[in-house]
């Protein structure tokens, strides 16, 4: 007679929401796989499913918000005994009404519990089966009324017209709420020794060296959700960055929320009001001479043997100096690029937003920035639309976006968010003012990004190549109309098809960070996964286009 072994349980995961969240998905599903449960694809067929949620805007909470109720009637539907557990900023920011609101959720977890993932995996398993036991059964129309209860504005929003039997339902359930494993302040951030389970390609990772936020903005959720900013140590950082080149990593995308920060609330006596430039640049010149910054990770990152980008994520311009640019300089492998959200250039909306750089400031920081490092792309972001932006400080700064040819850059309505300084302010603006206004801003980078990118033809430049394009991809990135005038000539190219197509590669250049920026469709032979030397050869709006240097 065979025993037959119990099969270990499985867990899927769905992982919403910036670069900074999947690290924290990646960390969960190591320490999963470390205490022996299986991952899986398959998230019908979970014992247990996550929701690793954003809460930053209304988009980012209505995502999360869908996700959950989708995966909660799907597991109706499906698979009955799955326990469903909610993680993530959402979590955090709504620690009180979430269990009430959403009583089909078996657990929830914040910032701090991530390594801890496998008991609460066990805890929302034991209570799906006491709830199964219980019989209470949830409305299969929980995602109208979730939606409308939870958004926009707030989470305790009123239950519309026409949901009172569901409402009456949900308040049976109320009394059942789940177990809430949220600390207000988180405190965690990740080190080497963290187990960890890669979501992304082979080829490039993301490096978390700090957590948390010190910055007062007035429009930002973040620093209640995360907590304040604590970096890492270097040693641990180096040590990991070390472990990933040699797994293969030919990129190394360095992120927190405040980069340019690292290091700074490691020094003896820490206080966190130094957010300005003058009492940053302060704080900075005091500093041992053997204290961790971001300029001595950059240069300790750069010296380690390998052929391989270091990626410089999330700066804030109050945080930026002359050192940090001379870093840049001289470390070839940091590559020529910077993110540095500005968010607007009017001094008044700088101001009312408590942004803590004044629009000059800001003008001269970008001067010395590029004629430090000659080549630079510089990618920001701005938001339109927030509240007492007339159309004269609009119109500032699409003159500013004009002036300054970003090579890089996005635009964003502002999201109105409850327990933030701006949400109460007077003076908000309508949602087809903020809409108008993002297109007309977005309309004049479009102007800027044709023009660069024709620039860019004829020059060389080295990328990294990700996979072989589809043709959905050559699809939506125009390639068909680019290669229009030039088909009978790349038809008699050697390795072209009948089409005059051929085979063509997605990459990415020193210009372009993952996901957000835009690609280079190399044609010809290419290895994802390595770098490669292309002759820029046509462009479309956003993206290049490139032949293989042989």
């Amino acid at each position: 007679m065979t025993t037959k072994t119990k099969s270990p349980i499985s867990v899927g995961l769905i992982s919403l929401g910036c670069a900074k969240n999947l690290v924290d998905a990646e960390i969960m599903l190591g320490s999963l796989i470390k205490s022996g449960l299986r991952i899986t694809n398959e998230a019908a067929s979970a014992d247990v499913l996550i929701v690793n949620t954003c809460s930053f805007i209304d988009a980012a909470q209505e995502e999360s918000i869908d996700a959950i109720l989708e995966s909660a009637q799907a597991r109706q539907r499906d698979n009955p005994t799955q326990g469903l557990i909610v993680s993530g900023c959402m979590p955090q920011r709504f620690r009180d009404d979430l269990p009430k609101l959403l009583p089909e959720v078996d657990a929830f977890m914040g910032i701090d519990q991530v390594a801890q993932v496998s008991d609460i995996v066990a805890q929302a398993l034991a209570r799906r089966r006491e709830k199964l036991a219980g019989s209470a059964g949830a409305s299969p129309h929980r995602d109208q009324l979730g939606r409308a209860r939870l958004l926009p504005s707030h989470p305790l929003s009123a239950t519309p017209p026409g949901k009172k039997e569901v409402a009456r339902k949900l308040a049976a359930l109320d009394q059942e709420a789940p177990p809430v494993n949220v600390n207000l302040r988180p405190s965690y951030i990740p080190d080497f020794a963290t187990p960890r389970f890669r979501l992304t390609p082979r080829h490039f990772a993301y490096v978390k060296i700090a957590e948390g936020c010190n910055h007062p903005c007035s429009f930002c959720i973040i620093p209640r959700m995360r907590g304040s900013h604590r970096s890492r140590l270097q040693s641990d950082i180096v040590r990991e960055a070390r472990q990933l080149i040699s797994e293969g990593v030919k990129e190394l995308n360095l992120i927190s929320q405040d980069s340019t920060y690292y290091g700074l609330d490691l020094r003896a006596g820490h206080s966190r009001a130094i957010s300005s430039p003058e009492k940053f640049a302060a704080a900075a010149h005091a500093l041992p001479a053997d204290a961790s910054t971001l300029c001595t990770l950059l240069r300790e990152l750069n010296d380690l043997p390998g052929d391989f980008w270091i990626r410089l994520l999330y700066t804030h311009p109050a945080h930026w100096t002359d050192e940090l640019i001379s870093a840049i300089a001289e470390s070839p492998k940091v590559a020529r690029y910077v993110d540095m959200p500005l968010q607007h250039i009017h001094q008044n909306m700088l101001e009312r937003m408590r942004r803590e750089t004044s629009q000059q400031y800001i003008v001269d920081l970008i001067a010395r920035i590029r004629a430090g490092v000659p080549g630079i792309a510089l990618r920001t972001t701005f938001i339109v639309g927030f509240p007492g932006e007339t159309e004269e400080y609009f119109q500032t700064l699409v003159e500013f976006i004009r002036a300054t040819r970003f090579e890089r850059l996005g635009v964003f309505t502002y999201s109105q968010q409850d327990g933030t300084r701006a949400g109460n302010m007077e003076s908000q603006i309508g949602g087809a003012v903020k809409k108008r206004r993002q297109q007309r801003a977005m309309a004049e980078q479009l102007k800027i990004a044709r023009q660069i990118s024709a620039a860019r033809v004829g020059s060389e430049a080295v990328v990294l190549v990700e996979r072989e394009a589809g043709a959905k991809d050559l699809e939506t990135a125009q390639v068909r109309s680019w290669e229009h005038g030039l088909i009978r000539a790349a038809a008699a190219a050697p390795g072209m098809g009948a089409s005059g197509r051929g085979q063509y590669w997605v990459a990415r250049s020193e210009a372009d960070a993952p996901d957000i920026d835009g690609r280079v469709y190399l044609r010809g032979e290419a290895v994802a996964g390595e770098f490669a030397r292309v002759k820029i050869i046509g462009h479309t709006d956003y993206d290049l286009i490139a032949a293989a240097v042989q």
